[in-house]
């Protein structure tokens, strides 16, 4: 006979544990995601605001949330102590009666004065973020999947630009300078949204939205696609880069330079081989062909979205593929990245030179970009686009060609 005694835990009891060690668990697991949403170091932190505009959200959102948390923590104390004061014990129901009159009205109206106190500056924000007047340059992004295309019209705004500017992935702009953003997209709805320096903006196909961005300081302020747009959304990036103004107006010379020819014998051959392989989608202003006439790209012919980056200046930017990649090596990139203000513009004005070349990323990208960036999911999809891919198609190249083509792209900058 076993002398032992048996002890049982009570049902409730064990019940109640299990959901106090899940609760404990969620609310570990909230607040580690709360501190690495707010890290200061995070790129896309909308609480470290770095322009006039991410300042007015800025002004708005703290003390909602200091408000919201507030009331957060009331009812959820409440919620907590009515659960377990009045836990199911096995006692009778007890009586009924009816609510208490003042009780009932009082709980109404403080939650409407509560919610008007914050439409009150949350309506006067928006307003005020939606003001335009005082820009002065005007650029234009238009969205694609899944890639941003930035234009610069002629204008004697951004210190005067006497031609356009074609260029994607990044945004350059003089600091200090109030920029009205023009965007639309040319197939579905995109959202153009850099967290420290404006709220988002959706880009609707045949609508101009507008969008006011300002930095305050030289640096890199990296975006993200914030509309579900399809296969690549979350690979959707966008940077804008902001310079002082006369490292701005370097980089605008160098935009609107002359193209020159290769002297390099292995660029060379990759001018050759941009010409047959990628100059039906890609533009490299002031490209020829062997009878001395312009080579002009026909996107529209040959992709589902009508248009592919221009690649005139690729290397005086640091990243390619709707900046989901980065042309800089790792460690290239955080001297660019990490450069205090002062030293920004010289750094990012360097462009991509030879020894910084991320070669891996960009090989593996001609190697076969749709393994790179997903862009659709079989070819049957091709019979609802019309036979034309959405992105950058496998283009089986060989490994000769590739090695043309990436000491050809070097050359332009």
């Amino acid at each position: 006979m076993n002398n032992r005694t048996s002890m049982s835990v009570p049902k409730g009891a064990s019940t109640v544990r299990s959901v106090s060690r899940r609760l404990r668990i969620a609310a570990a697991v909230g607040l580690g995601a709360l501190v690495a949403g707010c890290a200061q170091d995070a790129p896309q932190n909308t609480f470290d605001p770095a322009g006039p505009n991410a300042q007015r959200i800025q002004n708005l959102q703290v003390p909602v949330f200091i408000i919201a948390g507030i009331v957060g923590v009331i009812t959820l104390s409440v919620i907590a102590f009515v659960v377990w004061r009045y836990r199911d014990r096995g006692q009778a129901i007890p009586e009924q009666t009816h609510g208490k009159p003042a009780l009932e009205i009082g709980l109404t109206i403080l939650p409407a004065l509560i919610l008007i106190g914050v439409a009150i500056p949350t309506v006067s924000t928006v307003f005020a973020l939606a003001e335009t007047d005082d820009t002065e340059c005007v650029i234009n992004v238009t969205g694609q999947q899944w890639w941003w295309e930035v234009d610069y019209p002629v204008q004697d705004g951004c210190g005067g630009i006497s031609a356009p500017i074609v260029t994607s992935g990044q945004m350059v702009l003089p600091v200090d300078t109030p920029v009205l953003v023009r965007g639309t997209s040319r197939d579905v709805i995109h959202s153009w949204w850099i967290p420290r320096l404006n709220g988002k903006r959706d880009m609707v196909p045949g609508r101009v939205q507008t969008n006011r961005m300002q930095a305050d300081e030289p640096g890199i302020y990296a975006g993200q696609c914030t509309e579900f747009c399809g296969l690549s959304h979350a690979n959707m990036r966008m940077e804008v880069i902001a310079l002082e103004a006369d490292d701005f107006e370097v980089w605008k010379a160098n935009q609107l330079s002359d193209y020159e020819s290769p002297t390099n014998e292995l660029a060379l051959a990759g001018e050759s081989t941009f010409i047959a392989q990628c100059s039906r989608c890609h533009q490299v202003n002031g490209l020829t062909d062997g009878d001395g006439d312009p080579i002009v790209s026909r996107p529209d012919l040959n992709v589902y979205s009508g248009a592919a980056p221009n690649l005139s200046y690729l290397m005086t930017r640091t990243t390619f593929a709707g900046a989901m990649f980065d042309l800089l090596t790792p460690e290239c990139r955080a001297d660019v990245w990490e450069a205090p203000p002062d030293e920004f513009g010289e750094r990012y004005l360097e462009g991509v030179t030879p020894e910084c070349l991320n070669r891996v990323q960009l090989r593996e990208w001609l190697r076969n970009s749709p393994a790179e960036k997903p862009m659709y999911t079989d070819p049957n999809e091709l019979a609802a686009t019309n036979g034309l891919p959405r992105g950058m198609p496998y283009l089986a190249l060989s490994e000769g060609q590739i090695d043309e083509l990436v000491a050809y792209l070097l050359e332009r900058k």
